[in-house]
């Protein structure tokens, strides 16, 4: 498998290209700073790339709200395909860093629950108790990771 016999170069991209730490929906544009990386990436004898993580999140980055888009403070899913392309055209692969078994709270399904509590279809995905309370006062404890809920 081209993996198992690959060099990789991982980048945080939230650091990396600058992005605030909150998330306040503002598109920048800032994935573009990685296209001009592409010839050092390749010189350097990487022929894949890491990004952890670029998904739509609240703060950084594993704390996912959307897993069909680029975060915001990193500009649009096209931004990161024309990236994509550069490395690509430099022979340098993609990978990206995807974290399935938590979300951060501004997370659709999640915000479901906090509306709708026991009425929400989407209470099972979550280990919840409604007879709790969270570090955020929602009015029902659940399941956080490292610290972050």
């Amino acid at each position: 498998m081209w993996a198992d016999e690959s060099v990789f170069y991982q980048i945080y991209p939230l650091g990396l290209c600058g992005a605030p730490q909150e998330n306040d929906g503002v598109v920048t544009p800032r994935i573009r700073r990685v296209a001009d990386w592409a010839g050092y990436i390749a010189r350097l004898g990487a022929n894949a790339v890491y990004f952890s993580p670029v998904f739509e999140s609240d703060r950084h980055g594993y704390d996912t709200r959307d897993y069909t888009k680029i975060d915001a403070r990193l500009g649009t899913n096209e931004d990161f395909a024309s990236v994509c392309k550069t490395l690509h055209g430099a022979g340098v692969r993609v990978v990206l860093d995807g974290v399935f078994n938590h979300v951060g709270r501004g997370f659709w399904a999640f915000q479901d629950v906090l509306r709708n509590r026991e009425g929400s279809q989407y209470k099972d995905w979550f280990q919840i108790s409604f007879g709790g309370d969270s570090p955020y006062h929602d009015g029902l404890w659940y399941e956080g990771w490292e610290g972050h809920y």
